[in-house]
């Protein structure tokens, strides 16, 4: 009799998944979410420790953004190439030692260059994380478990300002970085148990040179609008940099066209939503980028809040941001995609600009309700911009069509926040020499003038088709559903 152990396995049969997996991948998603959050009611305490103005901080959330979004590309072939544990290892030290130098920083250069160390393991800690999960949970338990993942993505964002709020005024600023110690050296030896060391055999050699291209080009784009906002630069140097910046876009497509396997493939583009998707991306989170960014200051700046008080005043925009996922879906269907995101890029427009009434005489209800209004429809354009990109994608383009999608989202995060640092410093200069200038004035602005920039990125949902409705390729979509994970 052949003993039981000896049988064949069945064909469909797999493994059990590894004991708290799920759990290691959700601290790990919570963290990096806490923390691109937790910053921004920090900012005016940094600015007073370091000796710097508090609208000159926005280099401390461009480094992180930015830097997270140059990684992105590149994630998925470092996991396949070296193992998902081995990397995970690094990222969780990165994110931690980039962490503990972030709090030992005296100046503002050294902030940025902790928070680029800092990047450089959180770029890859959902990544990787969610790749791991996708190879050892079967197909049938997948959306499950990501569901099971996403839910802390959601609530890092709601405890991230509040929770800043309060270390800066219970501690100092240097907290909102060293809780990340002990949460990360438990991390680290969480992975060494039980993160399975999972790699893909490598079809192809890494397209290097288009990553450096795309690097090249993000950096260049983003430190030329940086210089906008007053940085130091001269005017030459940003000009250089602006053209530099588009050069290596150009560059890296005349790079795609001809090479056997590139980073993004232009082929990509065939695809009409995916092609409007993403530069809506783009456009329209410019806008929804700034506000994490304005809000605090403003409070803060100009309405003599404390860093609590201003970061308790972001929980109705991260509850109704939760509230209207379940809203979403079923508006979608029924509107169909481009009525949706067209209508909703408008009035979210309208209401960016609408918080240039906030004033110290505005009634605290008033302004919680304006909050609260945002956050819902921003949740909405989230949803609908991230579906309608990767809806018609192929399967054999979704892995790529989904990377560059969360590529695009942190490089829009970063020109939210390089756009509204800009706007204020113009709007400062061309104020201040008036009589009765206000610091107010030059928030009520940017404002404006975020608004009408999203506002306007509503046209680029217009080339959507007119009968773009959900349940046309509702197989597809489906399909596509499992990587179509949530980062808002």
């Amino acid at each position: 009799m052949t003993p039981l152990s000896a049988a064949p396995p069945a064909v469909d049969a797999q493994p059990d998944p590894p004991p708290h997996l799920l759990w290691l991948v959700a601290v790990a998603f919570f963290m990096q979410t806490l923390d691109a959050t937790i910053v921004n009611t920090a900012l005016p305490s940094m600015a007073a420790s370091l000796a710097e103005s508090p609208l000159r901080m926005q280099s401390v959330v461009i480094a992180y953004s930015l830097t997270m979004a140059m990684l992105i590309p590149a994630s998925g072939w470092v996991a396949d190439r070296f193992g998902t544990r081995r990397v995970f290892l690094v990222s969780i030290a990165l994110f931690t030692l980039g962490s503990a130098a972030c709090a030992m920083s005296h100046t503002l250069s050294q902030l940025v260059a902790s928070r680029v160390l800092q990047a450089c393991g959180g770029a890859l800690l959902l990544p990787v994380g969610r790749l791991s999960v996708l190879r050892n949970y079967p197909r049938e338990k997948f959306l499950q478990a990501m569901s099971f993942v996403a839910i802390p993505g959601l609530i890092g964002p709601l405890l991230g300002p509040t929770l800043g709020g309060w270390l800066v005024e219970t501690l100092s600023w240097h907290w909102i970085f060293l809780i990340n110690l002990p949460v990360g050296l438990m991390g680290w030896i969480a992975t060494l148990r039980w993160m399975p060391d999972s790699r893909a055999i490598l079809p192809h050699r890494f397209d290097l040179s288009g990553f450096l291209l795309l690097a090249i080009a993000m950096v260049s784009i983003s430190l030329s609008l940086d210089g906008l906002s007053g940085i130091g630069m001269q005017r030459a140097l940003v000009v250089v940099l602006m053209l530099g910046g588009f050069a290596g876009l150009a560059a890296y497509w005349l790079h795609a066209l001809r090479h056997p396997a590139p980073l993004f493939s232009p082929m990509l583009f065939r695809n009409g939503s995916f092609r409007v998707g993403l530069l809506g991306n783009l456009f329209a989170r410019i806008g929804s980028g700034s506000m994490p960014f304005l809000i605090p200051l403003l409070l803060q700046v100009c309405l003599g809040y404390s860093p609590m008080q201003a970061g308790m005043m972001m929980l109705p925009v991260a509850l109704a941001s939760m509230g209207m996922k379940r809203f979403a879906t079923p508006l979608i269907r029924s509107q169909g995609y481009r009525r949706v995101l067209v209508g909703n890029t408008l009035l979210i427009g309208v209401l960016i600009a609408s918080f240039s009434l906030i004033g110290p005489e505005m009634p605290l209800p008033l302004k919680i309700l304006m909050l609260v209004v945002f956050g819902a429809f921003n949740s909405l354009q989230f949803t609908a911009m991230n579906t309608v990109t990767l809806k018609d994608l192929e399967t054999t383009d979704a892995s790529a069509g989904n990377s560059m999608l969360s590529m695009v989202q942190m490089l829009a995060m970063s020109m939210g926040v390089t756009v509204a640092a800009a706007l204020l410093s113009t709007f400062e200069q061309w104020l201040e020499p008036r009589p009765g200038f206000d610091t107010l004035d030059t928030f009520h602005a940017a404002f404006i003038c975020i608004g009408l920039i999203t506002a306007a990125s509503a046209w680029i949902f217009w080339q959507l088709e007119a009968d773009d409705h959900p349940d046309v390729r509702s197989r597809k979509e489906d399909a596509h559903k499992p990587q179509d994970v949530p980062l808002d």
